[in-house]
């Protein structure tokens, strides 16, 4: 059974930073695709950041030059380092898993950036 659990959300003020983590269990993060997103209250679930299997990153707009997606294999974990953190990155955090037959998603983890 895959499991995905998320730690490290918190309360920051605005220019903190976090690191958040996603350790996979079940399956292998450096084989298939790897995601965070974020959902807001109200708001529909977006795309963060992503890294493939080959390593490729990508970044919603929003984040870019702040977030960092990496992974370490060898843990089978996957981070986001958030740096800059503003009010508008307060949202729930989720991992993802992409794999052939689907996908897997973590429980989700609470990010409030106070001003």
């Amino acid at each position: 059974q895959v499991q995905l659990v998320e730690s490290g959300g918190g309360l920051v003020q605005a220019g903190g930073s976090l690191r958040l983590s996603c350790v996979v269990s079940g399956s292998i993060v450096s084989i298939n695709t790897m995601a965070w997103y974020r959902q807001a209250p109200g708001k529909r679930r977006d795309m963060v950041a992503t890294i493939t299997s080959g390593g490729r990153t990508s970044y919603a707009d929003s984040v870019k030059g702040r977030f960092t997606i990496s992974r370490d294999n060898a843990k089978n974990t996957v981070y986001l380092q958030m740096n800059s953190l503003k009010p508008e990155d307060t949202a729930v955090y989720y991992c993802k898993q992409d794999v052939p037959w689907g996908n897997y998603w973590g429980q989700g983890t609470q990010v409030t950036v106070s001003s």
